[in-house]
């Protein structure tokens, strides 16, 4: 009883019901934070593409049609376009369309499609009234599809596995898929990549749940633009990019008018099947996730909401664990809470920044990547308020969340 004393006295010593309220909340959001064990553990059983499992014969496979926008991406596309070439799928059409690019990008895609017959090369001189970039380029791009199946991707894409496309379109037909999105690995190469894209990943998991995703009967709608497989008949239903062709992220918008139209979405990982990296340098990472998150959340509640969780959920902890000293005798107790909440989130981000290929060790930095993250938020904010505008690859657009 004499050392429970103390103890007992320095809890009390909570007098006010804001620190009350506050040690408890800590509490709660470690209990949160360690909830999502659950669901990492289900999303790695349900939601992931198996590469090895066999697929149809290959004179039971639909021809396929893959096409790639490139804007000024001379470093990017000849690896991208060798990886498809290389894909085991036996009836290939590969469609390269240079959206009116500055530098080599041209001149490679001619090069290449000059050496292999199955690439077909598609140059944009122009950008019409009413469309952004790469709505218009995969527009154009279609025009000279020929396949049953058509697939869109980006040409930061890594190919590292010739059997991405036959896996792809085996689930896709043995699961009665109308639109499949595959989940690349996103490559990192700085420090700055490391910190910020895991964060800015784990924002769109929670806005948009896999398994909530993959329910026909809910509402959430979520696709990655790097790779979209779909018959011709559900692009047409769809209306092709037409009624996307001045978003940003059209890739969101297909894939949730896809669903209003009651047909199947489903969004798989592609566990070292293909990679891209998105983004290179600080400057880059912010303009394009603050472009991401403005066109995929798209409304002040969500951007408000997401402010909240990175606030509270994300960095509370580490901030209340800083100002510990600051509550009195009370000071051990505040501190112990936001370590369980702290230990709570990073047994979590352990596993997460090891399945995103980065490195679990790399989890220490949440706080910076989150900090980063709320900034981007802002900065979505004032887009949508009309405060400022996005330019990407060169243009700039109004509008399009």
């Amino acid at each position: 009883m004499t050392e429970a004393g103390p103890l007992l006295a320095q809890f009390a010593d909570l007098t006010t019901w804001p620190a009350t309220l506050w040690f408890w909340f800590m509490i709660v959001i470690g209990l949160v934070w360690l909830k999502r064990h659950v669901d990492i553990a289900r999303g790695k059983r349900e939601h992931l593409l198996d590469a090895d499992q066999p697929g149809p014969p290959a004179d039971q496979l639909p021809a396929l049609s893959m096409l790639v926008a490139a804007k000024d991406e001379e470093e990017n596309i000849e690896r991208c376009l060798r990886g498809l070439l290389r894909q085991d799928y036996p009836r290939l059409q590969v469609i390269a369309i240079n959206d009116r690019s500055d530098d080599a990008t041209g001149a490679i895609i001619d090069r290449i499609a000059a050496e292999d017959s199955r690439l077909t090369a598609v140059h944009v001189q122009e950008l019409p009234d009413g469309w952004f970039g790469k709505n218009n380029a995969m527009r154009l791009g279609v025009e000279q599809a020929t396949g049953d199946w058509m697939c869109f991707s980006d040409a930061d894409c890594a190919y590292d596995s010739p059997h991405l496309l036959r896996s792809a379109l085996r689930y896709a037909l043995t699961e009665r898929v109308d639109f499949l999105s595959v989940l690349p690995q996103l490559e990192a190469g700085t420090f700055w990549e490391r910190v910020v894209q895991p964060v800015a990943g784990a924002i769109m998991v929670y806005w948009y749940p896999p398994q909530l995703v993959n329910s026909d009967e809910a509402p959430h709608a979520y696709a990655n633009g790097a790779f979209m497989l779909m018959p011709r008949a559900t692009y047409e239903k769809l209306g092709g990019h037409e009624p996307v062709k001045a978003t940003l992220n059209e890739d969101m918008h297909l894939a949730r008018r896809t669903k209003q139209a009651g047909l199947r979405l489903r969004v798989i990982r592609g566990d070292r099947l293909y990679r891209v990296r998105m983004y290179v340098g600080f400057r880059q990472i912010w303009r394009g996730w603050s472009r991401i998150f403005y066109g995929c959340l798209g409304t002040l509640p969500r951007l408000l909401r997401s402010i909240l969780l990175l606030t509270l959920v994300s960095l509370s902890p580490w901030v209340t664990l800083l100002l510990s000293p600051l509550a009195g005798s009370a000071a051990g107790w505040m501190a112990g809470a936001a370590l369980f909440a702290i230990a709570g989130q990073q047994s979590v981000l352990w596993r997460f920044y090891g399945m995103t290929g980065n490195g679990p060790a790399w989890a220490i930095t949440y706080p910076l990547g989150a900090a980063v993250c709320l900034g981007m938020t802002f900065g979505s904010i004032r887009k949508l308020l009309g405060m400022t505008q996005t330019t990407w690859r060169g243009t700039t657009y109004s509008g399009g969340a």
